[in-house]
């Protein structure tokens, strides 16, 4: 059998390589392919596009998909004014955050599994008509453990809920994960259940109440070595791919 294709959103961004210097590019941090090739999966990396429309072209090229970390999601996705702590939009921003709507849009109109991550799982949330806690040590007295150190990830233990699909690939007793947030899911988008908290009570994974494989996390399983996330977006692209392709 073909292994599945998995799709994964891109940063644009200054890089240097070679004699190059801080010239623009499409960037992946490697671990995030790793992560899917752990899993079993093929990679195909989908960097902004200036046209959304080309998304339902992209998506049913797809057996996967996965919205990868970034920056924060622009409030006025979700009819908010930007809080002081919120990063403001950049051209290259404001072009993700309409590529990767338009994708989570074609993903669920064609039923295509998908798995957000970190920023992934607040752009899920917004896209089906929820709300995003701009700052949340603002909501936690001030506690930073999510993302402790700029530039370092963080850890720390998340439980999910008995009887969800997140606890059925992660089971239910208490993981440590890599984390590096600021921001969090508040009001739940249309569909969307909580899976998964963390001692605190922020809200750490979202499912869809269907059976299709839709999932977010906000920790980055990436940064961790644990594969099972992966490989239940692979199982299930593989499962789904000849019915998605038509």
């Amino acid at each position: 059998m073909p292994r599945p294709l998995i799709g994964i959103t891109t940063y644009v961004s200054p890089a240097s390589w070679g004699v190059w210097r801080d010239a623009p590019a499409d960037l992946l941090p490697r671990r995030y392919p790793a992560l899917v090739q752990s899993g079993g999966g093929l990679v195909a990396m989908l960097p902004p596009d200036e046209h959304p429309s080309a998304a339902a072209e992209a998506v049913a090229r797809l057996d996967g998909l996965i919205i990868a970390g970034g920056p924060d999601v622009a409030p006025e996705h979700y009819g908010a004014a930007a809080d002081p702590h919120t990063q403001p939009p950049t051209p290259e921003s404001r072009t993700r955050d309409a590529w990767e709507l338009a994708l989570v849009d074609a993903a669920l109109d064609r039923g295509l599994p998908l798995l957000g991550i970190c920023r992934g799982m607040q752009l899920l949330n917004v896209a089906l008509g929820g709300d995003l806690t701009q700052h949340l040590p603002d909501l936690l007295g001030g506690s930073t453990e999510h993302s402790p150190t700029p530039g370092v990830y963080g850890r720390h233990s998340v439980s999910a809920l008995p009887g969800t699909r997140t606890a059925a690939i992660l089971g239910t007793e208490e993981i440590d994960v890599p984390t590096y947030h600021h921001q969090s899911v508040a009001k739940l988008g249309r569909g969307l259940l909580a899976s998964a908290h963390s001692a605190d009570g922020t809200v750490e994974a979202v499912e869809g109440e269907g059976p299709g494989f839709l999932l977010a996390v906000q920790w980055h399983p990436e940064q961790g070595d644990d594969p099972r996330l992966a490989q239940a977006l692979v199982d299930a692209a593989a499962n789904s791919a000849p019915t998605a392709r038509g």
